[in-house]
């Protein structure tokens, strides 16, 4: 595929700064980028690269002062980053559009649906009522239990196992090895000290748009649904527990790990490594540190909290200023403490 600058421009609402017809057919990055390649500068550190790049094209921000002439044709537009995220998913679009068809062997029950123009990979399985929008794209190895429903244009990479009645919106991305909706962690304790299982009979449900990456877990509820709201993005190797709510926007990177019955709002984000515990709510807006461990309710919108247990950023960002001080406020209080003797001496 080959695009020019002008072309480019149309897509991403940006304005041209140079040779409107030069061509690009890949990507690059500005510090590696050939002759023929598409590179964008978004971060200042990298601005140096911009006059020595071979890149043919670059998206820059509008406001940004050259301070040499350069032979690249420049793509201006307001946020460089946003707009080359723009322009790498429709590229994406395009290569997954070509992707139709049903490939041999699968397994797929007499009574599931599948939409128009789908994909569905070599060895997957559709189980009994199972439907599939228009659009959407299953890869090799799929497992989809039995009424379970994925929406339109959504695309479920290889491996990812999705349990019986869990509902799977539009334009969702599942990312390999994935697992949605395994018995939630729920056990009754006994009087002789065993433990007996608490069926989880209900499901998952994964709103439009969003974004999971490979190897997360989503328990299924005990009773009713987990649910991850719209627009919600969730990182590489995550724990989500059963009747778990992730609100509209909100972003959990790597590792982390969120308890049962736990509420998260709007547009919170929650760094790599944290804890969350069960049966608490998180503020819409909340920020949370990486490695925190949340134990208690954040009730006002907008906090950022760190540490474990986590506390308000800004007093823990204090305190440990006050901890690297530790040794040279020790030293001052035993000068201080030898001054008060000396005075004491004296009388």
């Amino acid at each position: 595929m080959q695009f020019s600058a002008s072309q480019i421009a149309d897509i991403i609402n940006g304005t041209v700064d140079g040779n409107a017809e030069t061509t690009v057919h890949s990507f690059g990055k500005i510090e590696e980028a050939k002759s023929g390649q598409l590179a964008f500068l978004a971060n200042p550190k990298y601005e140096d690269f911009l006059y020595s790049t071979k890149a043919s094209a670059i998206i820059v921000n509008q406001g940004l002062q050259l301070k040499q002439p350069i032979s690249a044709t420049l793509i201006r537009v307001p946020d460089a980053y946003s707009a080359f995220a723009v322009l790498l998913d429709r590229y994406q679009q395009i290569k997954t559009q070509q992707l139709t068809g049903i490939q041999q062997p699968i397994y797929m029950d007499p009574t599931a649906k599948v939409g128009d123009q789908v994909f569905i990979g070599a060895f997957a399985y559709l189980g009994e009522q199972v439907t599939v929008g228009n659009g959407t794209k299953i890869f090799p190895n799929v497992y989809l239990g039995n009424n379970v429903t994925v929406g339109n244009n959504s695309m479920i990479h290889p491996g990812v196992k999705i349990y019986h009645d869990c509902v799977i919106g539009s334009n969702v991305v599942i990312h390999a090895g994935t697992i949605i909706g395994s018995d939630g962690f729920g056990y009754a304790p006994q009087p002789d000290g065993s433990l007996k299982k608490v069926p989880q009979i209900g499901n998952v449900v994964i709103e439009d748009g969003v974004e999971i990456g490979a190897n997360t877990t989503i328990d299924r509820a005990t009773i009713g649904s987990t649910l991850i709201k719209s627009g919600a993005k969730l990182d590489n190797l995550l724990q989500i527990a059963h009747n778990v709510e992730v609100g509209n926007n909100s972003v959990i990177a790597a590792q982390s790990g969120v308890s049962g019955s736990t509420k998260i709002g709007k547009n919170v984000m929650i760094g790599g490594q944290a804890g969350i515990v069960g049966h608490i709510q998180i503020a819409d807006g909340s920020k949370i540190n990486a490695q925190s461990g949340v134990s208690k309710s954040i009730k006002v919108p907008h906090s950022a909290v760190t540490g474990s247990p986590a506390y308000d950023y800004t007093a823990a960002l204090r305190s440990q200023a006050i901890t690297r001080n530790l040794p040279q406020l020790e030293k001052r209080i035993k000068e201080l403490e030898e001054l008060v003797q000396q005075l004491l001496d004296k009388k």
